[in-house]
């Protein structure tokens, strides 16, 4: 199976992933939320995906409360997708609802209550019920588990302990991070280190062209380190693959998080910048997402996570990778940037 896709290591591992992967955040169920799409119209995009060499998946349990995970294992049987040739990547720490009434992220955050009380959170009890009803849903083992966020609430040596034991049960075969502060993130590696567990080989935090706070802990501490960066949201909810003016999309109108994330702290920088992607994309001749994802493939040891909604959205993510920006484009593109707090959708 010949394709234009490039693969590289994940951080320091082993493991070689698609330079661009796919976020299945946007396979699911429109009951959850309305901009996902529904199996139908999922699985023939994960196997296009899969035949244009996009071989690394990235989704979570709470994505469509399950519904993204069993989309992905039903992809691997439909299409006799050899199981050795994708690299799935999953996450626990939200609850998820088995009733249909597909809560958003928000209302399935706290370990409390009579309904999510141990559902909730990275106890030992909860990440191995979790990567239990993963593996069922999946149908497969998982090869990169990540933590959604970080529990504050539980001793961080049950929670290295714990995820250092899944991974050696077989179920799991690495694990990664998500967004968190640095200082939290290196605490947990140290504690692994001290130990002989297995450490995080993978960070997946917020940082895009409109979004660069992380340029100052996470990411050189992760670079330094050999942690590889797969950052999340890196179109920041779809604003840099449109001009600035457009607000047309499905997603910018029922998505809340675009609000907290981008609408409600934009800045005339913001705007610049967008412009500024609208501006290279056109003099290259190629999309605004080819000239945002080449930014993200600029910086060392990061590969964009992407939500493709379309086989020439996917066939634009695989062309993207051959895009590069010079030194000067990239100046020009990060030159109005304003800095900015981070909001708590970041921790």
């Amino acid at each position: 199976m010949a394709t234009e896709m490039e693969y590289t290591r994940l951080g320091n591992s082993g493991l070689k992933i698609s330079k661009v992967i796919l976020g299945a955040m946007s396979y699911g169920s429109k009951a959850w939320q309305e901009w996902v799409l529904d199996e139908d119209e999922a699985l023939p995009l994960l196997e296009h995906a899969y035949k244009k060499g996009i071989n690394t998946w990235d989704t979570a349990d709470v994505y469509s409360h399950g519904k993204s995970e069993e989309v992905i294992g039903k992809a691997l049987k439909k299409y006799n997708i050899p199981r050795s040739r994708v690299v799935i990547l999953t996450k626990c720490f939200y609850g998820v609802d088995e009733e249909g009434k597909n809560p958003p992220i928000a209302a399935v955050a706290k370990n409390d209550g009579s309904e999510w009380v141990n559902r909730i959170g990275l106890s030992r009890k909860h990440i191995f019920d979790a990567v239990d009803a993963s593996v069922k849903r999946l149908g497969t083992y998982i090869d990169v588990l990540q933590i959604h966020r970080l529990d504050r609430e539980t001793p961080r040596e049950e929670i290295m302990r714990a995820l250092n034991d899944v991974v050696e049960s077989g179920k799991v075969r690495y694990i990664g991070a998500s967004s968190m502060a640095a200082w939290e993130f290196q605490t947990l590696q140290n504690i692994a280190a001290r130990n002989g567990w297995h450490q995080f080989i993978s960070m997946q935090n917020y940082h895009n062209l409109l979004a660069r706070e992380e340029e100052r802990e996470m990411i050189p501490y992760c670079q330094d380190t050999g942690v590889g960066l797969i950052p999340w949201s890196p179109m920041a909810r779809g604003v840099l693959t449109r001009p600035w003016g457009d607000r047309s999309s499905v997603r910018e109108s029922t998505d809340r998080v675009v609000s907290f994330l981008v609408r409600n702290r934009e800045t005339e920088g913001d705007k610049a910048i967008v412009d500024r992607v609208q501006e290279i994309a056109k003099k290259k001749g190629v999309s605004m997402a080819q000239v945002a994802t080449a930014w993200s493939l600029s910086h060392k040891g990061m590969n964009p996570i992407l939500g493709l909604n379309s086989r020439e959205r996917i066939d634009e993510a695989v062309a993207a990778i051959k895009v590069k920006l010079s030194e000067e484009e990239i100046k020009y593109l990060e030159e109005p940037y304003v800095a900015k707090g981070i909001s708590p959708v970041e921790r």
